[in-house]
């Protein structure tokens, strides 16, 4: 049995206090119990040094993959075990992303038929994550908001800032307060995305919590050939820094991260893993800059006309 977690609206009112902000991180998927385990471990001892706020985030299937050839995670039924058990173990709470209002038995998603998807995610998670891809799909935003759980939708690659607000209002008008929006990045062009920083502050018009994921924003989709034919998404790990500083420097409210202990050996997304070597380094620095900006607060501009005494 997991330990009582803390009711959405507490987690929520957590979050949205946090400071300098909180942390969603983790590997991208599940590759073993025993390695999201040690992740979990890890990540909560630097962040726990650090003082700050973390939500554990690992993936049970990755849906949206290049290939079929991909590694897609444990699926449902065995990655919310593992992931149960990291937050038993560790008192964490966690986010984890789903795919479908409906799932069958085998796994297709059939609207209609078979068991809620979300639900089953909400007897587990804290947090749950609307892929971007799916960001403006009506049925999985309200199947999600019904379970009461805090819900975190990535803007889609290819939207303006303003849809997410229309995609948070449809969580609360399912009933569902406990809603926050994620920056991952824009197309530019077909292969490659690029973060436009005015997106931070336009996002803010959603009225609520802003989160920045600093590491896939920083995809290049499909953007790597394989030898043998076919393709696979590439990254720009050695930027992941600044972007992250940017984005803390207009003041978000949370940060999203992917973490790995091996990135070059990572099955998912390795390109644009943060090394966990690395992660107390790059996270003390985001702290320094977020104490000294004040990007969380409205910028009042005078239009007053400057006369001659000025």
């Amino acid at each position: 049995m997991a330990l009582a977690s803390p009711a959405p609206s507490a987690l929520y009112k957590q979050l949205k206090g946090a400071e300098p902000f909180f942390l969603l991180a983790g590997p991208n998927v599940i590759e073993s119990e025993e390695h999201i385990l040690k992740m979990a471990r890890q990540i909560k001892s630097v962040t726990e040094r650090l003082g700050l706020q973390l939500v554990f985030k690992s993936s049970f299937d990755k849906a949206n993959r290049t290939s079929t050839k991909s590694f897609r995670g444990p699926g449902l039924e065995e990655g919310l075990k593992i992931l149960e058990r990291v937050k038993t173990t560790f008192d964490l709470p966690i986010v984890t992303d789903v795919h479908e209002a409906y799932q069958s038995a085998h796994g297709a998603g059939v609207r209609g038929r078979g068991f809620k998807q979300c639900e089953a995610v909400g007897r587990v998670a804290d947090i749950i994550q609307i892929p971007a891809f799916l960001c403006r799909q009506t049925d999985l935003l309200v199947s999600a908001a019904k379970t009461g759980k805090i819900v975190n939708i990535k803007k889609g690659q290819f939207c303006a800032s303003s849809v997410m607000v229309n995609s948070s209002e449809k969580v609360r008008l399912a009933g569902n307060p406990n809603v926050m929006v994620c920056e991952r990045g824009t197309m530019f062009g077909y292969n490659d995305l690029i973060v436009d920083p005015r997106n931070l502050e336009w996002l803010r018009e959603a009225n609520c919590p802003v989160v920045a994921d600093i590491t896939h924003a920083l995809q290049q989709p499909a953007g790597r050939k394989l030898e043998g034919g076919g393709v696979a998404s590439g990254g720009l790990r050695e930027l992941i820094p600044c972007i992250a500083r940017t984005c803390v420097a207009v003041g978000v409210d949370g940060i999203f991260m992917e973490v790995h202990d091996n990135p070059l050996r990572a099955p998912v997304d390795g390109p644009t893993q943060w090394p966990l070597r690395n992660l107390e380094e790059l996270l003390e620095e985001l702290i320094t800059i977020a104490k000294v900006t004040k990007g969380k607060q409205k910028f009042t501009i005078d239009l007053t006309p400057v006369g001659k005494d000025f």
